[in-house]
């Protein structure tokens, strides 16, 4: 049978085969003035049952699309990086870990003396790639090469007190699809995380419909888009929707509602 190299790039890994590696914490976030270094630890395993990993450090960019995907970069290509801040040990640029042995990795974010952009949040991305490809089979028994990348996602913000907020830009259903459409940006400088919760109320008897949660992500000035599905069909009649998005205490809520006829 033909070989091919399986390459898997993730960022918080999960894998069936007979290879992997456990990374954590999938995110780090450094708080530091201009000049002042900023280090933390990152820990790497080996979660293979035989295999040992050569494994390399490298550093590269990342944003997020409309939909909350991740869009990956060379280092130093985005306004935003910081990937030219970030040092790591010698030491820690090329390791060897054998099956279930673990390594402490040391980072370190070290902004410049003097500013070369006005951006309060500035974003990398540190890869741990595997070196050396494994022998392993697919879900169709044909002799494949696994490798195994694994992204930590670096954030470094300035020790001020910068203030989040969202805005919700637009709300609709869909009732092709049966879904609330929503769209909301980040106007802030700094990313905002948080969860999206909803309901529908049928105003003519009453009956509430709860939407499942949503968690998000978003950097400075992103538009997000997203769906949240209506788990029930609804029954003709008036609808009101209403959407709220909590990215951090009561004094962070954004709300909107929607009023629809389901037909």
């Amino acid at each position: 049978m033909n070989k091919f190299i399986l390459f898997l790039s993730l960022f918080i890994l999960q894998v069936n085969a007979q290879t992997g590696i456990s990374v954590s914490p999938p995110r780090v976030y450094f708080d530091s003035k201009s000049g002042v270094s900023n280090t933390q630890m990152i820990s790497v395993t080996n979660v293979s049952a035989k295999n040992t990993l050569d494994l390399a450090v490298s550093l590269g960019d990342w944003e997020y699309d409309e939909k909350g995907e991740n869009q990956m970069f060379s280092s130093n290509t985005l306004a935003n990086s910081c990937a030219n801040w970030i040092s790591i040990k010698n030491s820690d640029n090329y390791f060897s870990l054998k099956p279930g042995e673990k390594k402490e990795l040391e980072i370190t974010v070290t902004p410049p003396e003097v500013d070369n952009d006005t951006l309060a949040a500035h974003t990398a991305v540190l890869y741990v790639s595997q070196m050396n490809p494994v022998d392993d089979v697919d879900n169709k028994g044909a002799s494949i090469k696994v490798s195994i990348r694994s992204g930590i996602k670096v954030f470094h913000s300035y020790p001020e007190n910068f203030i989040r907020k969202l805005e919700i830009e637009d709300l609709k259903y869909d009732q092709k699809l049966n879904m609330i459409n929503l769209k909301f940006r980040n106007q802030s400088k700094l990313w905002v995380d948080g969860k999206i919760s909803g309901e529908i109320l049928n105003t003519q008897t009453g009956k509430k419909t709860v939407l499942d949660n949503v968690v998000f992500y978003t950097l400075p000035g992103n538009l997000r888009a997203l769906s949240l599905p209506v788990l029930e069909t609804l029954e003709k009649g008036s609808y009101n929707a209403s959407i709220i998005i909590d990215y951090g205490d009561a004094a962070q809520l954004e709300m909107a509602e929607l009023n629809f006829n389901y037909e």
